[in-house]
């Protein structure tokens, strides 16, 4: 446990360099040259984390937090003040305001996996900092865009979300290619998570702040500030291992990359995240949104023929995709659809009915943060102390709560009953559910496959948050008899909530089948008479 926590090598390692070398032929050349051979491979399987000095590596990862608190920082500071933003364009319609929030979560969760697989082939910090840098020139567009109209402002926002969509899986396939399985990388990447509620609230709070004078300052601001993490990260975060390091073919860069199979997913996604979102807008009577349903369907079709029978390298390694971790990986898109729903709505919730300021507002979700840190923290712990699926079953419990109480919340009521508690249990779904899933992923692929690995989860995430915004929206047009009224309003707000319900609840539904699964596995092990203690740590149990 100590040469985990050190980032040493393990004791296996050591194991095997006793194994290897139970003597020494000093006269031989050939026994030198395998000793050199064994050694070099003891070397590589070592944690590069652990030959930093500890400044050093603090400062490393909150450099590499910067991925997760950065990407949600987007997603807060548009929330904060979107009727602000709304009112610049002349927008209201609710449909055509959640496309500022779905538009930059589409991006996000679109081009994570193709992101991935650019960082495992050109090196995951040189993608990191390209990302950090598209991630500062768009948010510099995206205030420019209040001299434009809203259309320039939608293209910034999505154009805007290929950065983090760049960053985040390359931050944490750097973490799980430098750090050793063991506690310590428990740790770290709990901590990753647990910069997403703070990240939330910071963009939030700036925004509320920048709209005091003008609104447009909260991009500017915030673009300066992504230039100059690109700018320390290139010194400061070391470089891990590249898959390739030789000059490829054009022929072999597109089976690498997988283009194909690439273009195919990206197109898919977006066309049925763009059918959904908007139908909110248009309604389903238009029939471009059906033609463009049907063929993100068939184009997704065409991707999994792609990914199953002709890549040579598939984006998604199917191989490393058992039937654990694709319960996992439902679960994850069940409890962020709920979290997706549950942020915009109670957003507009406190804005538009109970009269809330922008920086009003964001005081009031500010204990997302301070729990959500404390949510993450307590998930280091666990890990590895308690199965997954137990994680998983505690963080679907708190979505399908928390939303339950925002739902059933009077518009008169005062904050410190549901509205304050639902904001104190929602970040225990957050940051219990994502650290989970990144970790049973990338200890589940090899070192090479790390950013496929962050990808999955990432892509799940947002992907989920930017769909299910599309489906609420459809919802609350439907139900809210127009929203002539607060009543009507809260009708449509109401009716997307209990869709988040019950997303959640079939996703706890889910998490509980896993949990059922891991013990029966346990019980058959016991009843073979060769079963042992593994299934209580294990992914799966």
């Amino acid at each position: 446990m100590a040469d985990e926590e050190s980032g040493m090598s393990t004791p296996q390692d050591q194991n095997y360099q006793v194994q290897q070398h139970p003597t020494r032929d000093d006269d031989s050349g050939e026994g030198r040259d395998r000793e050199k051979a064994d050694l070099s491979k003891i070397e590589s399987t070592k944690s590069i984390a652990g030959t930093l000095p500890l400044g050093h590596e603090i400062l490393f990862v909150g450099l590499i937090c910067c991925a997760q608190s950065t990407t949600q920082v987007g997603l807060g500071q548009c929330l904060a003040i979107l009727h602000v933003i709304g009112d610049t364009y002349g927008l209201s319609n609710p449909g055509e305001l959640s496309w500022l929030i779905a538009a930059y979560s589409l991006t996000v969760g679109t081009f994570i996996l193709l992101a991935g697989r650019l960082g495992d082939v050109y090196g995951y910090k040189k993608m990191l900092i390209i990302g950090f840098s598209w991630f500062s020139v768009w948010s510099m567009v995206a205030g420019l865009a209040v001299y434009s109209n809203h259309v320039l402002f939608n293209f910034a926002r999505v154009f805007q979300g290929v950065g983090p969509a760049i960053c985040l899986p390359n931050g944490l396939a750097i973490l799980g290619a430098t750090y050793a399985p063991g506690p310590r990388k428990a740790m770290v990447f709990a901590i990753f998570g647990a910069t997403a509620p703070g990240g939330a609230v910071l963009g939030a709070v700036f925004a509320g702040l920048f709209n005091l004078a003008w609104w447009p300052w909260t991009f500017w601001s915030f673009s300066i500030a992504l230039a100059c993490i690109a700018v320390v990260g290139s010194y400061v975060i070391p470089d891990p291992p590249k898959k390739l390091a030789k000059a490829m073919t054009w022929r072999e860069m597109i089976a690498e990359l997988d283009l194909l199979g690439g273009l195919t997913g990206v197109t898919a996604l977006i066309l049925i995240n763009f059918a959904w979102n908007q139908s909110g807008v248009v309604t389903w009577a238009k029939a471009y949104v059906y033609v463009c349903l049907i063929l993100g369907f068939l184009f997704a079709a065409a991707f999994f023929f792609i990914e199953l029978r002709v890549a040579t390298s598939p984006l998604i390694p199917f191989d490393a995709l058992s039937t654990d971790v694709a319960f996992v990986l439902a679960c994850v898109a069940c409890g962020w659809s709920c979290f997706g729903i549950w942020i915009y709505y109670i957003w507009q919730f406190y804005e538009q009915l109970r009269g809330a300021s922008p920086l009003h507002a964001a005081a009031w979700t500010v204990p997302v943060a301070i729990t959500g840190a404390m949510a993450s923290v307590t998930t280091g712990f666990l890990l590895g102390r308690l199965r997954p699926a137990w994680v998983m079953t505690i963080a679907l419990t708190a979505f399908t709560v928390g939303t339950i109480l925002i739902a059933t919340a009077p518009v008169s009521q005062t904050y410190w009953a549901q509205s304050f508690v639902c904001t104190v249990v929602i970040p225990w779904g957050m940051d219990m559910s994502f650290p989970a899933a990144t970790l049973i992923l990338s200890d589940a692929v090899a070192k090479e496959h790390q950013g496929i690995a962050a990808s999955l989860v990432n892509t799940i995430v947002n992907y989920s948050i930017s769909l299910a915004l599309g489906f609420a929206g459809t919802i609350d047009s439907h139900v809210n008899r127009g929203g002539g009224t607060p009543e009507d309003v809260l009708l449509g707000f109401r009716g997307a909530w209990y869709f988040a319900i019950g997303v959640s609840g079939f996703g706890l539904f889910l998490s509980l089948l896993f949990l059922g699964k891991g013990y029966w596995k346990d019980r058959n092990r016991r009843k073979q008479g060769n079963g042992d203690d593994d299934g209580q740590d294990s992914p799966g149990g």
